[in-house]
This record gives structure tokens, sequence and C-alpha cells, in this order.
């Protein structure tokens, strides 16, 4: 069987489990961005507060582009490495502001997948998995970001190793039109089944397809 059919049946198998995924809440392409800055290296909770609070604090783009680096690493402390990112949010929306005259990324609608991808990638301290979750979620373009959550699950499939670039591996096999599902169901799967450390192989919907897990349950 050839990995795109395994991944096919990968991405069935899980749909068949899990269910189908809803439409979910719309997110202003910007705000995902900054978001998912804020996610890199952190618990989703933690995450979540450290954003909130940013809202809470500066409720417009053009705020937190005029506010000291101090206040908003004040902010967004509870994300940890609070200056870094800080510093990397500054460079962001002045960058942005600086070409576009404006903070916002609904210009991106308008570039081709490839040149949209370059751009972001071009911003500091964002890679491919944050550009390719903005593409995704933000413009609905067929991106496949690869967390930590997907790595393994791909890993332990045999899908991906621990060598390369695992969103250059993955994303010729992911079937097309899948690919915000599948993402979303991999995650689940990884934090729920799949997990680190003791995996439920024996409840894994995937246990057929895996080699790791026929391993693990002999």
């Amino acid at each position: 069987m050839t990995p795109q059919k395994r991944l096919a049946l990968v991405a069935k198998h899980l749909r068949d489990h899990f269910g189908p995924v809803g439409a979910g809440r719309a997110e202003p392409p910007l705000d995902l961005l900054v978001r998912t800055i804020l996610s890199q290296h952190t618990a989703d909770r933690n995450r979540d507060q450290a954003y909130a609070t940013l809202r809470d604090r500066f409720p417009t783009w053009e705020e937190v582009l005029a506010a000291p680096e101090s206040e908003l690493a004040r902010a967004i402390q509870g994300a940890g490495l609070q200056r870094q990112r800080a510093k990397r949010l500054k460079e962001v929306l002045e960058r942005l502001y600086r070409e576009r005259g404006t903070l916002s990324l609904d210009f991106l609608s308008e570039l081709p997948d490839g040149e949209a991808a370059r751009w972001l990638l071009s911003l500091p301290g964002v890679g491919k998995k944050t550009a390719y979750i903005v593409l995704l979620f933000g413009f609905g373009r067929p991106f496949f970001p690869v967390d930590t959550h997907v790595a393994r699950v791909s890993r332990r499939l045999g899908l991906a190793s621990d060598q390369g670039d695992p969103h250059a591996l993955l994303a010729p096999l992911v079937p097309h039109g899948k690919e915000r599902e599948l993402h979303l169901h991999l995650i689940r799967l990884g934090r729920e089944i799949c997990r680190p450390q003791k995996p439920r192989c024996a409840a894994c919907p995937l246990l057929d397809l895996c080699p790791h897990g026929r391993k693990e349950t002999r």
C-alpha cells in the first residue's frame, strides 16, 4: 500500500471514530497569527490566558503596536518567554504596517498559495507550522501544519521519520480537501490515545495501520 493510500485510510478511520469536524468559529487571520505565536512551546491553557489578557489590555492591534514592549511582555507573561514574544509581536506588526499600511492579513487572500506562504515565513519567529495554521484556518488554503502530536503519530504510523522536514514529508500524502479535518483528528488522537508516554494502542482506531501499535500490543 502506498503512503498516500495509507494516509487516506488513516483519515477515513479517524473520521469514523471521531466524527466529522465542524466549521468552527471564524477568526481574523492576524488574530490567529498572534494566538499561534503565543502558543509556541506552551500549553493551550497558558496561550489562551495570555491572549485574553493581551486583548483585554490592548483591544486593537494599533494599541499593541503603540505599546512599549515591556507592557506587552507583562500582558502575555502567562505564556512564558514573554520578552521574546513581545519583541516578535512588535516586529510582526511593525513589518505589516510598514509594508501594507494597515494591520490586517487580508491581502494574503489575493496571493497564490506559495507566495502567501513565503510572506508569512519571512516574518520573525514564524515557521512552517505557524504559517500553515494561518493559511489553513484563516484562509482555507490547502496547507497541512505539523505540530508535536501530528509528528509523533505520523512517525509511529511509519509515514514520517525523525530525519527531514515533516511538513515536506507529509504534505504530498494528505488527501486534497482533508487537510483541516485530518490535522485536527491527528491532534486529538495524539492527546487522547497516541500519547508520548504510555500510548493506549489497544484502544486506537488506527491499530491495524500502525507498526508501532502492533508491536506494542503483541
